[in-house]
């Protein structure tokens, strides 16, 4: 089987990143990482990533926000951004949001995000994935990066056992709650927050002795697990996704994109 490339994007210390380049390396998934990309300087992931001698690249958000927020004009938007366009499909945002900030997040996410494409291209990769990339893709990158849309390009792992708990903070919002069982999942971006169809999940139980950090550290050992198996799947070709429709007995009609798992590619 031809190894697949991967690209990824990273925010923090990279334990995920470390874990898939480490599969990578004992092939234990038929993939190269082609590069790894950061939102910050300060990313640790990004060291992890030169010890391997794999490329890697910054785009600063946190300066292009700022710059927008004092200068707009200082920033430059790509040519193609189309603001309506893209305010239409996310839903990443509440309706009641106010629309000068809409229209500031979608613009400098926008501007930012044509940087990350620009990076990206020379790498030519298969998948992208998030491993505790701490930014939301806005519609402008995902449908310029997911050029098929039957066949999603982008994956993340989340702290939680998705639809429960999306947001920065999934171990901490299950734990809070009171739930007796925790876990992570890994899925497909799509153009809410952490709404993407679901590739696996693994959970276990919450003990009675259990902490807020000993919760964390059993969902982090099995993120570590989780995240190579699903990039096999991809990588061997077995993750299609299917739109589904149900019919609810009230006469809702609700449709869902699920990924399906083949036995064989």
């Amino acid at each position: 089987m031809n190894k697949i490339r991967i690209g990824a994007l990273i925010s923090g210390g990279g334990t995920n990143l470390q874990a898939i380049i480490d599969a990578c390396d004992q092939n234990r998934i038929q993939a190269e990482m082609v590069f790894v990309g950061a939102d910050n300087h300060n990313a640790y992931g990004l060291d992890r990533a030169s010890k391997h001698n794999i490329p890697t690249f910054i785009v600063d958000y946190r300066q292009i926000i700022q710059t927008y927020r004092r200068a707009a004009h200082e920033v430059t938007l790509p040519e193609d951004f189309d603001i309506d366009d893209i305010r239409q499909k996310q839903y990443l945002l509440k309706p009641d949001t106010n629309s000068q900030k809409a229209d500031f997040f979608l613009s400098t996410r926008a501007a930012a995000e044509a940087q990350l494409l620009e990076k990206i291209a020379p790498y030519s990769p298969d998948l992208l994935i998030l491993a505790g990339f701490m930014r939301n893709l806005t519609p402008y990158f995902i449908d310029r990066f997911n050029t098929d849309a039957g066949h999603p390009r982008i994956m993340n792992i989340h702290p939680a056992l998705l639809p429960a708990f999306p947001g920065t903070d999934g171990y901490g919002d299950t734990y809070r709650y009171g739930c007796k069982v925790a876990g992570c999942t890994v899925h497909f971006i799509d153009y809410g927050e952490d709404s993407g169809p679901i590739i696996g999940q693994k959970a276990f139980p919450i003990l009675e002795n259990d902490t807020l950090e000993s919760v964390q550290k059993k969902g982090l050992e099995l993120e570590w697990q989780l995240y190579p198996e699903c990039i096999q799947l991809f990588a061997q070709g077995r993750l299609h996704v299917a739109s589904l429709t149900h019919l609810l007995p009230n006469n809702q009609v609700v449709q869902r994109c699920v990924v399906k798992i083949a036995q064989n590619a």
